[in-house]
């Protein structure tokens, strides 16, 4: 008998008031979910029916871990064995490629990437659909490198090789922007994360005076990993 879907929210934000990514990715679940603030030392039980773990973006940087994000790791290492379709995106994704590859896979973006970018899609895949330059938002200091067999990376663009990525074989899945984030929520997120951090505004200004460009890759992202099963092959 078929296993019900059910999500794990992993909610890596440090300060919800400014970054809610709860928010931003349930108005697309149209299946049960319940969050988890893993900072706060709140994961799920892998005993109460979870099918699938969303891992979300953060404030923090992979570089600076502190205890929770070992413990994260460990669940994720830990869903795995279980055959859990697991999707982590921009800080989640860097988290996956540490808990499944290692810490030597993620390292200080040499160019951040801030703003509305085409990702080239290198290879057709059930999460990001056929080859093509889809456009979606993203906001990144970090990124995961280096990544080998059984890794498949899947999209790219000139600053940031590894996009997306997919372990062969198993519905696991590492997407470095951020699909879920809508013009408006992704424009005030860098208009506050200015008004903390100067460094920040100078960075992001030319993002915030251009054009959104937003191909709605989240709705092909969403149906992706929520129709994964373990027999299925993410490619």
């Amino acid at each position: 008998m078929e296993k019900p879907v059910k999500v794990a929210i992993l909610d890596n934000s440090i300060d919800p008031a400014l970054y809610d990514p709860v928010s931003h990715w349930s108005r697309y679940l149209s299946v049960p979910w319940q969050a988890f603030r893993p900072k706060q030392g709140y994961l799920p039980s892998l005993e109460e029916g979870f099918s699938h773990l969303l891992l979300t973006g953060s404030e923090a940087s992979i570089l600076e871990r502190e205890d929770w994000v070992e413990e994260e790791a460990k669940l994720v290492r830990e869903g795995l064995k279980r055959n859990l379709a697991i999707l982590g995106s921009c800080y989640g994704h860097q988290l996956l490629a540490l808990a499944l590859a290692g810490p030597k896979h993620v390292q200080r973006s040499p160019q951040p990437e801030i703003g509305w970018l085409p990702i080239r899609v290198l290879r057709s895949s059930r999460l990001l659909g056929r080859k093509g330059r889809p456009y979606s938002f993203s906001v990144h200091f970090d990124e995961v490198i280096g990544l080998q067999d059984p890794f498949e990376v899947l999209a790219a663009t000139e600053a940031c090789p590894i996009q997306a990525f997919c372990l062969k074989g198993r519905p696991v899945w590492g997407l470095q922007p951020h699909p879920e984030m809508d013009s408006g929520t992704a424009r005030r997120l860098m208009r506050d994360l200015s008004g903390l951090n100067p460094a920040f505004k100078s960075l992001a200004y030319k993002a915030l005076v251009s054009r959104a460009r937003d191909s709605g890759l989240v709705r092909k992202v969403v149906q992706a990993f929520l129709e994964a099963r373990p027999e299925d092959l993410p490619g």
